[in-house]
This record gives structure tokens, C-alpha cells and sequence, in this order.
């Protein structure tokens, strides 16, 4: 089973089986963000968390295999164009070089790292109308001179 072939078995497992990605990170010992990007295909588990998830979804030793190979990460599209997805590049074109402003003067000239790297998401409730609720936090790297 290949990672394209893993995503597709487990969206129709998680959806035969009524689970949540919560149900789903329960069971594998990680948040339900990590889970999620693994189960998409974007990250990888280890075999621990990974047996456990097979399990769950009965996907047996292949979609195991599969959560455990390393990903190759790319997308077919340049700008998806999913809406919610579109909307995030519209907000880094529309916000992106005033993060890197005000990173750069916080911390110096650097990055924020995506591989030692944390999320969550959460519903924030608001009588106006419920909020998506963001928290990603990132190691600063910064650039080295030589």
C-alpha cells in the first residue's frame, strides 16, 4: 500500500467507522493534528502509534507499513483550491512578510522551523459566530554566518 492508497483506506475507514481524528490520535498517543498529517500522508508514525491506528481502522500490517514510510512531501497543485485551504495562502500573501518582520526584529535574522514544530487547532465559541482558533509554535533557527 503506498501513502496515496493509505489516505483513501483511511478517510473510508475513519467515515464506515464513525471516528473522529480525536478517536483516531487517541488510539496512536499523539495529537489529533499530528495524527491527521500523518494519516494524510504528510508525516509518518512510528510503529507503535502506527500498529495501533492499522488496528483501529483495520488496515492490517500494509496501512502500517504505509503510516510508518517516510513521506514525500509535495501537492499537485501550486495554489490549492480547496477554500479553506486557498484562504491560508491568501492570509501568508496578505500577512507573510509582516510575520517575517516582526520575527526578524523579535529574534534576529532566521526562520521558524516546520520539523521541530507543534499545532492545534480549537473552536473558539463567540456569540457573533464561532472562531477557528490557531496556536502553532516553531524552534527559531537562525541563519549562521560562515
Amino acid at each position: 500500500m503506498n501513502k496515496a492508497e493509505m489516505k483513501d483506506a483511511i478517510l473510508d475507514a475513519k467515515q464506515k467507522k464513525g471516528l473522529s481524528w480525536n478517536d483516531i490520535a487517541k488510539a496512536a498517543g499523539l495529537s489529533p493534528e499530528f495524527t491527521c498529517s500523518a494519516c494524510l500522508g504528510m508525516n509518518h508514525l512510528d510503529r507503535k502509534p502506527a500498529d495501533a491506528v492499522a488496528k483501529l481502522l483495520g488496515l492490517g500490517k500494509d496501512g502500517s507499513a504505509a503510516l510508518q514510510a517516510f513521506p514525500l512531501k509535495t501537492w499537485t497543485q501550486v495554489v490549492p483550491t480547496d477554500p479553506l485551504i486557498y484562504r491560508w495562502y491568501e492570509m501568508i500573501n496578505v500577512y507573510g512578510e509582516t510575520i517575517k518582520e516582526l520575527v526578524n526584529e523579535k529574534f534576529g535574522d532566521g526562520i521558524m522551523s516546520a520539523i521541530d514544530f507543534t499545532m492545534k487547532i480549537d473552536k473558539q465559541e463567540d456569540p457573533k459566530g464561532d472562531r477557528v482558533l490557531v496556536t502553532m509554535s516553531g524552534k527559531f533557527l537562525p541563519y549562521k554566518s560562515w
